[in-house]
């Protein structure tokens, strides 16, 4: 697609504007292309793979010991950590808690997290190969014919649904709030996705379709603005399949990405958005 090509359909431009911030987010600093290991926390203070220092939990708390000479220091306001600190989080929070390596002793930082009420920590190295070697994520061209207006049917009250996720060892929750009703080009059958609800309002449907394992990852997500009120009275969103993204877990093995209802299954090829991006 030429330049002039796509400044003349304005709906391809913003794509396009879509796609670029969406690489520029991906290959961020210590993003999640820098994701090396996750490792859950032990009982007794003892060493992990890939991080100075002796590491611990006693279930509600993470406790870290470490020398000076070990080189860790804080994320925060970078202080030496010499002794022992500690860090309270709730379940599925998360915090850059301490950094090492490199010229400027930031090359790899700790993550603490907290999943399933069990700690974990995920090593972020700067110098990581699926980092280094990032030159944006491959997609299907822009497709016109799937960006669908869909009705939005509101819940009386949000469900929360078990799910599993891209951890075996760690299960999710999905609060739907309500289901996207659209169909797709060439089917007459309704299709439903159950979705979750963002800041503001927007909505976002993580969803299985016939290209996953194929041409794109196990599962993809694609989020909308808040609903609109129509002449019918009816909310409605603009379901933009060329937004369709990958979970971080398509681009690292140490996610806990939440996997789709088990509804949210499309027996349609949504060839637009990101495809696989090892494939």
């Amino acid at each position: 697609m030429t330049p002039a090509e796509s400044s003349a359909d304005p709906k391809l431009a913003r794509w396009q504007r879509f796609r670029k911030s969406r690489n520029e987010a991906l290959a961020a600093p210590h993003g999640w292309l820098t994701l090396t290991s996750f490792q859950w926390l032990p009982e007794s203070p003892a060493c992990v793979d890939l991080v100075p220092g002796l590491w611990s939990t006693d279930g509600p708390t993470a406790f870290l010991t470490a020398a000076a000479a070990d080189g860790l220091t804080l994320v925060e306001n970078g202080q030496p950590v010499d002794g022992t600190i500690s860090s309270v989080l709730a379940d599925e929070e998360s915090l850059m808690w301490v950094q090492f390596g490199g010229s400027d002793g930031r090359q790899v930082v700790v993550e603490l997290a907290r999943r399933a009420d069990k700690y974990a920590i995920r090593t972020r190295d700067a110098a990581s190969p699926v980092f280094t070697g990032f030159d944006g994520v491959p997609v299907f061209d822009y497709r016109p014919d799937l960006v669908i207006e869909a009705r939005f049917l509101r819940y009386p009250e949000p469900v929360d649904v078990p799910i599993g996720t891209a951890n075996p060892l760690v299960d999710g929750v999905h609060r739907s709030v309500g289901e996207l009703v659209f169909r797709l080009p060439g089917q007459e059958h309704e299709c439903r996705l159950q979705a979750e609800e963002e800041k503001l309002g927007a909505l976002t449907v993580t969803f299985h379709d016939e290209t996953n394992g194929d041409t794109t990852d196990e599962w993809r997500k694609v989020s909308t603005a808040r609903p609109r009120v129509d002449a019918e009275g009816n909310r409605t969103v603009i379901l933009d399949f060329n937004r369709a993204i990958n979970y971080p877990s398509a681009f690292t093995p140490y996610g806990t990405c939440p996997m789709p209802v088990r509804n949210n299954s499309l027996d349609y090829r949504i060839e637009a958005g990101e495809k696989a991006p090892f494939a």
